[in-house]
């Protein structure tokens, strides 16, 4: 059975609530003005042969006060809960709000993540092989190795606190930006008698090293960080922002520079510290229809070297636990396909509003988003090749990776929004295909 090959089942029920009672407050004959609180809630249900059965939801709650403050809100709580039958699992907290310290934006999260196959398909982009019949397990595929080839596992725990507040006092635009977070990244090989356990003897998993335990017998990764580690990290930065709203704005920018340091004073590791600069810029092409969006970031090490555990993570306002690909970055592509010492990328998208309605009282509409992601490794996580087979690492130099497609954005409240995306890479050593549900615009 190929692995990618899952049966999917998604279940949505988006729907919102007014808690605060209070009469509703319509200024606009197209836009019911939400106040109180009101939340969105999402059941997925999903299954794989690899990873067994998923299930679990999440919700978000907004509040936007007595004096309506719509559609920007005071504050917000999202929790998310899932589970898969073999082990894999997330637990998310997260808070966001300028309202409970005054004039100061605090964001908390508290995560714990379990992965019983994290993709992992080396370093440095296309000087890495990515085999496809290597996970193909067809009956007459002379090349298959494993179905889960490419991954090991990860436990990963994660809790961060970010300050924002005002740089200058009648200025919201530029904002200092301040956090502090902590990592403990537990790593280990497939759990493949666990994986096996019930699944028949025509589907099981061969007991046979992945790529990841062939980077430790060939000494790429360092007998230190083999197992993961920790990493407590400092942030300090600026932020300019213009937009009109938060959520898909129509006009305005973004633009942040970040220094993110983890060092062994603070109890890390290993000692590092990163730059990142984004960019993110929004036009409105047809008034409350058609938007431009498009994001730019550069991420570079400053200083010391990142351990491989903490490479597949891109540093922002908003952190993504995975490198580069995948339903963050570069849709289309393979999740953590690219993950350097220091990288770029970008993505560019439309977002048409193409429907717009009320229902029960809740603002809802529906938007196509064509997309065009690209990312690359500007430096690479040097590695000693000495004890690695001829032919395991290509001689080559790293090239652009990229991903195209197109999205449908279901939007509740102008905040609450599923998104379904499907994107295709445009490099065949980078996968061939990617279909993501997820919560929120990308940026």
């Amino acid at each position: 059975m190929n692995y990618t090959k899952s049966l999917i089942i998604f279940l949505v029920l988006s729907f919102s609530s007014n808690i605060v009672i209070s009469q509703t407050d319509t200024t606009t004959i197209d836009e019911d003005i939400k106040k109180g609180w009101t939340f969105g809630a999402l059941p997925v249900v999903a299954y794989d042969s690899d990873i067994g059965f998923k299930y679990g939801g999440l919700i978000n709650l907004y509040n936007y006060g007595k004096e309506s403050t719509y559609p920007k809100y005071k504050h917000s709580i999202f929790a998310e809960w899932s589970r898969t039958t073999k082990g894999s699992g997330i637990n998310q907290l997260r808070y966001d709000s300028e309202y409970l310290i005054p004039n100061t934006r605090v964001t908390f999260e508290a995560s714990f993540f379990t992965e019983k196959a994290l993709d992992f398909y080396g370093f440095n982009g296309a000087q890495s092989n990515y085999f496809s019949s290597f996970e193909d397990d067809s009956p007459n595929n002379t090349d298959y190795i494993s179905r889960l080839y490419y991954r090991h596992g990860r436990k990963l725990t994660r809790i961060k606190l970010d300050f924002q507040r005002k740089l200058i006092k009648d200025n919201n635009k530029i904002r200092w930006i301040a956090g502090v977070a902590h990592y403990n990244v537990d790593i280990e090989s497939i759990d493949i008698e666990n994986l096996n356990s019930d699944l028949d003897a025509s589907d099981k998993l061969p007991t046979i090293n992945g790529l990841y335990d062939n980077y430790i017998d060939w000494g790429l990764i360092p007998n230190d960080q083999i197992n993961g580690g920790i990493a407590n990290i400092v942030k300090l930065g600026m932020v300019y922002d213009s937009r009109d709203k938060e959520t898909n704005p129509a006009k305005g920018i973004w633009t942040e520079a970040l220094i993110i340091s983890s060092n062994k004073f603070l109890g890390s590791s290993n000692s590092f510290t990163k730059l990142s600069i984004t960019h993110r810029q929004y036009f409105s092409l047809i008034k409350n229809k058609l938007n431009f969006a498009y994001r730019l970031s550069y991420q570079p090490t400053i200083s010391g070297t990142i351990p491989f555990y903490m490479l597949p993570f891109v540093f922002n306002t908003d952190i993504t636990m995975n490198g580069l690909g995948g339903s963050k970055t570069i849709r289309g592509v393979l999740r953590n396909r690219i993950v350097g010492q220091d990288f770029a990328y970008s993505n560019a998208e439309f977002r048409w509003k193409f429907f717009k309605t009320i229902v029960f009282k809740q603002n809802l509409y529906l938007a196509l988003v064509p997309f065009v992601d690209f990312g690359l490794v500007t430096k690479n996580y040097e590695i000693d090749k000495a004890n690695v087979p001829i032919n395991e690492l290509p001689n080559t130099n790293e090239e652009l990776h990229y991903g195209y497609g197109a999205g449908l954005k279901i939007v509740l409240n102008q905040n609450f929004v599923v998104s379904v995306d499907y994107g295709l890479a445009g490099v065949k050593n980078d996968g061939s295909k990617g279909l993501y549900i997820t919560i929120g615009y990308l940026f």
